[in-house]
């Protein structure tokens, strides 16, 4: 029993989903405007992180709970990046929750699984579910986002890069290969948008 809830927190959190803990509630309206800095990244299509380079996550439709929780590592360090640390630091724990309230949206798109799991992704499916879309509100939708990112997340635990000592034991266990064929299955789901899409269609991720 013990084994299995600890396999059950460790997988809710493989890419980077803390415990929840209980929070006030967001205001998308305010988050808005406190967003703006976040589209000079998040908001260009195409737009990929440097050294390493990988695509910048998309952020619509995306969780209240587990942005909250990101932007909090970031702060703390315990996610490692200069530019998301520097923004990070600088917001109070109502702007998180506001600008996480407005990159959610309308809540992400959903339609029939495309394919099946990989065997590999045995680990992940008791929390983020078959087609990427998690099963609680504290565990990050990994359907439709990219697939570099994904694999960045994986490895970053596995380095150490991403401190969880959880998934520095679950995911030292993949090889890259099982990594890329992870992400490649979540990503081919529907589910997050790009970021600029929340901007443009009213809080709505478009199909």
């Amino acid at each position: 029993m013990h084994v299995r809830l600890t396999l059950l927190i460790g997988l809710g959190l493989i890419l980077g989903t803390p415990v929840m803990t209980a929070h006030a509630e967001g205001d998308a309206a305010r988050g808005k405007p406190l967003s703006y800095t976040c589209q000079g990244c998040h908001g260009i299509a195409n737009y990929k992180n440097a050294a390493p380079t990988y695509s910048v996550p998309k952020l619509g439709g995306q969780q209240v709970a587990y942005l909250v929780a990101a932007l909090k590592e970031y702060a703390s360090g315990d996610r490692a990046h200069p530019t998301m640390h520097a923004h990070a630091a600088s917001n109070s724990d109502q702007d998180r929750e506001d600008m996480a309230a407005f990159f959610a949206g309308k809540g992400p798109r959903k339609t029939a699984v495309v394919g099946s799991p990989p065997a590999a992704a045995a680990v992940c499916t008791a929390c983020h579910g078959t087609d990427g879309q998690p099963v609680g509100p504290e565990y990050p939708n990994l359907a439709g986002q990219h697939a570099d990112y994904l694999v960045q997340a994986l490895r970053d635990y596995k380095s150490g890069k991403r401190k969880n000592a959880i998934m520095l034991g679950i995911v030292g266990a993949l090889a890259d290969k099982d990594m890329e064929s992870i992400a490649q299955f979540y990503a081919s789901q529907t589910g997050l948008c790009d970021t600029r899409q929340i901007l443009e269609n009213n809080g709505q991720c478009k199909k």
